[in-house]
C-alpha cells in the first residue's frame, strides 16, 4: 500500500469517526491509529522504542 493510499484510508476512517461518534470518538480513533502505527513500526524493526524513550527523557540526542 502506497503512503498516499494509506493516508486516504486514514483520513476516511477519521472522517467517518467524526461523523458517527462526534469529537471525542474522533479523538479516540486518532489515538488508536497512532498507537497502531507505533506498534506496526516497532514490529517491522523501523522504530526503536528504547531510543525514543531515551530521547524523550533527555538522555540521548534524537539525531
Amino acid at each position: 500500500m502506497s503512503p498516499t493510499t494509506a493516508g486516504v484510508a486514514a483520513g476516511a476512517a477519521l472522517a467517518f469517526a467524526a461523523l458517527i461518534f462526534g469529537f471525542w470518538g474522533f479523538v479516540l480513533v486518532a489515538l488508536f491509529m497512532a498507537i497502531g502505527a507505533v506498534v506496526g513500526r516497532t514490529a517491522e524493526g523501523k522504530l526503536d522504542l528504547g531510543s525514543v524513550l531515551d530521547a524523550l527523557r533527555g538522555r540521548r540526542s534524537s539525531s
